[in-house]
């Protein structure tokens, strides 16, 4: 008896109930419409910069979903250069996180080229520029040799969450994946991005990364179904929030029959979520925009710029003179000169705890 979807006789020959999510998809498409409609009214800088926060972010949490912490400075970097934007002041990223922007900037910018066997053998390769993932040798550019299993647990309890295909399968597989993309077999391109998201992760095809990959191919389709060639919301900072679910509705999908109904509709209300959630990217960046509009005349050093733009963004934890001495690389007079000639331009103010714990923030 079959154990897993891909073992079944009529694999991959999926079907879905239709009914059970026609009103979502249509509400998903309409929320679509509105944040693109929305998105052209801000102009073509505001743009750049709402598609630059949404590329660190998506980036960020794919890597994230895997349980790898990239630093989004770094990110912001690579992306930045790569765009053509402005990196004054940022840290150089590594060919790490190069590679990882490489791929996500190939599957947004490139949306309309097919996919095929060395593309997805680029990207593997930018994912793993040393050929390495962690302290472990991969084959890296290369269909898998071995056998893959998901597996968690400690040793000697560990659990078989799902079994892929065998490596001798994954040639016929993956051509079998790759025709269907790359045709007209399903109309609705957003319907597309479901299927191919848990195709690909189910064919597992990679030593590492197929994750992420998948994530890449996912944000590809939904580029095509957006008409654009950059991204306004992180469907993998959605999954991020709800990652057991992912992991659960996955599981379940895989031990299930060729329904994918379930997912599907899963699939959907994350990408809701998704496009609600990134309306908070949007005003970050108009606040963002509005601010140095304000004040850009009376900051003194590039020292202030920087830490104003860390706090515009997320800053992590409270603003003390200590902190940015240490994150400027100034004295803590310096530090402290900076921070109360803000204060007198009514740019940041001190918050209401005093003493050791003296902090400021930015005023409203």
């Amino acid at each position: 008896m079959a154990r897993y979807i891909h073992q079944l006789k009529k694999w991959p020959h999926f079907y879905w109930e239709e009914q059970r999510f026609i009103s979502l998809l249509s509400e998903v498409s309409k929320l679509q419409g509105k944040l693109l409609g929305k998105v052209e009214m801000l102009g073509f800088e505001l743009k750049e910069k709402a598609n630059l926060e949404t590329l660190i972010l998506d980036i960020v949490r794919s890597s994230e979903i895997e349980g790898e912490i990239l630093n989004p400075e770094q990110v912001r970097s690579s992306i930045a250069l790569r765009l053509g934007l402005e990196d004054a002041g940022l840290p150089h990223s590594d060919r790490h996180i190069d590679g990882i922007v490489q791929m996500m900037l190939d599957a947004t910018q490139n949306n309309g080229n097919e996919i095929d066997i060395n593309r997805l053998f680029a990207w593997h390769g930018a994912l793993f520029p040393i050929g390495r993932s962690g302290l472990y040798q991969i084959e890296v550019a290369q269909w898998r040799t071995g056998e893959m299993q998901v597996v968690s647990g400690g040793m000697g309890r560990e659990v078989i969450h799902f079994q892929a295909p065998p490596p001798q399968h994954l040639a016929k597989e993956m051509q079998v994946y790759l025709e269907w993309f790359n045709s007209n077999a399903v109309q609705d391109p957003i319907l597309k991005a479901a299927l191919a998201h848990f195709w690909f992760v189910t064919i597992h095809p990679f030593d590492d990364g197929n994750g992420r990959i998948a994530r890449a191919i996912t944000d590809l389709q939904l580029s095509r179904a957006d008409g654009v060639n950059q991204r306004f919301y992180s469907m993998s900072a959605q999954i991020m929030k709800e990652r057991k679910a992912y992991y659960q509705i996955l599981e379940k999908t895989q031990k299930g029959d060729l329904d994918l109904t379930p997912w599907i509709v899963w699939f959907l209300d994350c990408l809701k979520k998704a496009i609600i959630s990134s309306q908070n990217i949007i005003d970050s960046v108009i606040n963002k925009h509005q601010f140095w509009a304000n004040n850009s005349a009376v900051i003194s050093n590039e020292r202030q710029q920087k830490m104003l733009n860390k706090l515009l963004d997320d800053f992590d934890g409270n603003l003390t003179s200590s902190k940015w001495a240490k994150m400027t690389k100034c004295s803590a007079d310096s530090a402290l000169r900076d921070i109360n000639d803000l204060v007198q331009k009514g740019i940041l103010v001190k918050a209401v705890s005093g003493g050791r714990s003296t902090h400021y923030i930015l005023k409203n």
